[in-house]
């Protein structure tokens, strides 16, 4: 097997030599009794294979036997032509095959050709044709359930890409078979006009250039060209027998010849009756009576054993189900408690009633629209999701749903099932009919409508999405808000492998020197924790190398990456290139960096509670200010007392945006509406 691939080269280039080289007579002999073979080979082991695709090499080797059959008829024909001799293999196909009758061989062989260019050839040049459509066609949805199934866990990324990766063969395979079919088809026409050729070109040069009589002429070169394309069209035979099983062939566990006993023999009443059919015809009619007889009797036999061995099946199907389960007494060994303790880390529960959203085969999407959700979180925060497992719930009520980070109830809505939910973007043109809700991702006022009032519902100006839509966008949300929660050290492991493909020299120098997994995991953790999107992985790892060797504060490291992320952060809260922001009196800055403590747990702020829920007041003041100018409320504070304002703003306001002066670059325009104090 290792030098297969330069035989099979030498081999190909030796079938193009044969068409112009003259061979030996007992060499031409060995090269036709080798084609005999390799079409029987090719011929048994179409039968043998489970599904087409376990003989993907068909369309090639197709290709290949079709022009080794040539090549020899070509030689072949040369040798009758120029000698009146083919060798001992045709010859012998031209005596003892056809009895040396050139008419009844001649007849044999129209009647192979037919057999082969109008039945097989044609039937299977239509199947391959119409697998090769269908196979296209259903590539889309084949895919699809392929995502649903790795999003719903019952795969694996692996898994996935073997099935992926099969689907593309078997497109590629039917659409080959598509193409090679028609070699089939032009070897057999082929094969009809060299052997008219060589029986007319015989009968010229046997009588005119080699002084033949008439008769021993047509009798010569008549036998011999039978002989030869019967000896070319055997194999053909036998090669469009093998292509119509091939592209007729259905998956199945089992080989052909297992198939066909095993479901021509299931019904034990089908047989009982045409043996008995059978056994009739032989008695009652003029028929024979022995072959009748005999193929009738052992027909009520292979009944007979059919009916047995199907209530052989029964008592022992029986019998296993009154057997104990294995499982019960599994259950009670301590490892078997394991698989009990997995969380996974994002579930989505839901109802009984939306189901159907869940069901592709009742034309559910939502499967679809985790793969989605997976690939929108992974452009817009860098974060690889985990699989999100769907479960329904009869716990819940039927149109509810329930999400769940590690185990914990995180999120929950409720949907009405064959409405829509309409929700007004601020002016609208009129109201209209529906249930009173509240939109579970953003909780903005909504309206569950029927479907027939979508389309006046968009003509007012509402925004309209389906029950689908909504649970989606809220698992995004969610997802977003706690994607610092679902960041594990293996993801991260991951993360890195990827950057260090195109930068293994920074890799390098960060890991394991100056960090470790679980340092970087800190930092891209509290980036994600504000909503930073960490897709930019390099520029982080830059700034954790050139500064984790003065400082090992994993709060101070996440300050200089964000500060590094200075023009992605710009471009998120100032896409005008300018706005009006929130700042602090100069007087607080300088309050909170003496209120800075450290401890062995890291550094934090030491204020008296009555100071901190004044500063609270004076930011939701000024927060409500700037949000009825319409502006975005965005706190710009010094580098220093980021991170602190942050975290004691959040136990008031805990999304609000806070930047610090180096996070913005220096061509934005902003503007301060206000300022917090400390009194």
């Amino acid at each position: 097997m290792r030098f297969s691939d330069v035989i099979v080269a030498i081999l190909v280039v030796t079938i193009i030599v044969l068409i112009i080289v003259p061979v030996p007579l007992g060499l031409l002999d060995f090269f036709l009794a080798l084609n005999i073979s390799l079409s029987l080979i090719i011929l048994i082991l179409s039968m043998f294979v489970k599904e087409p695709l376990e003989f993907s090499v068909f369309p090639s080797m197709l290709l290949v036997t079709t022009l080794f059959r040539l090549a020899l008829n070509i030689r072949s024909t040369m040798s009758i032509l120029s000698t009146g001799e083919a060798g001992e293999v045709i010859a012998s196909f031209g005596s003892f095959v056809i009895g040396g009758n050139a008419v009844v061989g001649f007849i044999i062989f129209l009647i192979i050709v037919i057999i082969q260019f109008l039945v097989i050839t044609k039937g299977s040049e239509r199947v391959s044709e119409v697998a090769a459509r269908f196979t296209l066609d259903a590539m889309p949805g084949k895919q699809m359930a392929i995502d649903a199934d790795l999003n719903s866990g019952l795969i694996t990324e692996g898994d996935a890409k073997v099935r992926r990766k099969k689907i593309q063969r078997e497109a590629d395979f039917y659409g080959a078979m598509d193409g090679a079919s028609k070699f089939v088809k032009g070897d057999a026409i082929a094969g009809i006009l060299i052997t008219v050729i060589n029986i007319l070109a015989g009968f010229i040069i046997g009588a005119l250039m080699m002084g033949m009589p008439l008769l021993d002429a047509v009798q010569t070169f008549t036998l011999l060209t039978v002989g030869d394309g019967l000896v070319s069209q055997l194999p053909a035979l036998m090669i469009s027998v093998a292509t119509g099983i091939i592209v007729t062939r259905a998956a199945s566990e089992n080989n052909l010849g297992s198939d066909v006993v095993s479901q021509l023999f299931a019904q034990s009443k089908v047989l009982f009756i045409v043996g008995i059919v059978v056994i009739l015809l032989g008695a009652v009619t003029p028929l024979p009576n022995f072959p009748f007889l005999l193929i009738g009797a052992s027909i009520l036999f292979a009944g007979y054993t059919t009916m047995n061995r199907k209530k052989q099946e029964e008592i022992e199907q029986v019998a296993e189900e009154m057997a104990p389960e294995p499982g019960r007494d599994d259950m009670r060994r301590p490892e078997n408690i394991m698989p009990l303790l997995q969380v996974d880390p994002i579930e989505l529960e839901f109802g009984y009633g939306i189901i159907p959203l869940a069901d592709p085969n009742q034309g559910g999407d939502l499967f679809d629209r985790l793969v989605m959700i997976r690939r929108q979180i992974a452009l817009e925060l860098g974060l690889i999701v985990p699989i999100i497992r769907l479960r329904d719930n009869i716990q819940l009520d039927s149109n509810q749903y329930l999400i769940k980070i590690k185990g914990n109830d995180m999120a929950k809505g409720n949907i009405v099932f064959d409405h829509y939910l309409a929700m007004s973007p601020g002016s609208v043109e009129g109201e209209i009919e529906g249930i009173d809700t509240i939109e579970p991702a953003f909780g903005l006022p909504a309206k569950w409508i029927r479907s027939d009032l979508r389309e006046k519902a968009e003509l007012l100006g509402y925004t309209v999405v389906d029950p689908s839509s909504v649970i989606s966008t809220h698992l995004t949300e969610v997802i977003k808000k706690y994607s610092y929660e679902l960041l594990s050290r293996e993801d991260v492991k991951q993360l890195i492998d990827n950057a260090k493909e195109t930068h293994p020299s920074l890799v390098d120098e960060l890991l394991p020197g100056l960090m470790g997994i679980g340092d970087v995991q800190k930092v891209l953790s509290n980036l994600l924790s504000e909503g930073v999107s960490i897709r930019n992985l390099v520029s982080i790892l830059e700034a954790l190398a050139d500064h984790a060797r003065s400082t090992r504060d994993i709060n101070i490291l996440t300050e200089y990456a964000r500060q590094k992320l200075s023009r992605q952060l710009s471009k998120a809260y100032f896409p005008f290139g300018q706005a009006k922001v929130v700042t602090l009196e100069q007087s607080l800055e300088n309050f909170l960096m003496e209120a800075i403590d450290q401890n062995e747990n890291g550094t934090y702020l030491s204020i008296d509670p009555m100071k901190t829920q004044a500063i609270l007041a004076s930011l939701a003041s000024e927060i409500r200010k700037l949000m009825q100018m319409g502006e975005l409320p965005i706190v710009v504070t010094a580098p220093i007392v980021r991170l602190y304002f942050k975290r004691m703003s959040a136990q008031a306001i805990p999304d609000l945006i806070v930047l610090s002066y180096n996070e913005i670059e220096s061509d934005i325009d902003i503007q301060s509406a206000g300022m917090v104090s400390i009194t």
